[in-house]
């Protein structure tokens, strides 16, 4: 049997799977260059991808479920990446 795959579901997977195809290319990218400045000017471009997609995937989710979740719990969330964020850039 065929099952339907629900929009925001498929677009969540595309994401993710995109960026982890990001995360390896830059990975083998850092290993062909072999140079430490570059390597490490790569990886500070990652730390952009991966709240981005975080924050859009849980977005088409949320969206997805609006009418399914108390706003409280959606301001929860929100409240959650939002400090993830801020704290993957405390130093």
């Amino acid at each position: 049997m065929m099952t339907i795959i629900e929009k925001s579901v498929l677009a969540m997977v595309i994401l993710r799977v995109l960026s982890g195809s990001i995360e390896v290319s830059a990975g083998l990218l850092m290993l062909k260059l072999n140079n430490l400045e570059k390597a490490f000017y790569i990886n500070t471009m990652l730390a952009l991808v991966g709240p981005t997609v975080l924050i859009v995937t849980t977005a088409i989710a949320l969206f997805g479920l609006a009418d399914k979740i108390p706003v409280t719990r959606i301001v929860c969330l929100f409240t959650g990446i939002t400090l993830i964020i801020i704290s993957s850039h405390i130093k």
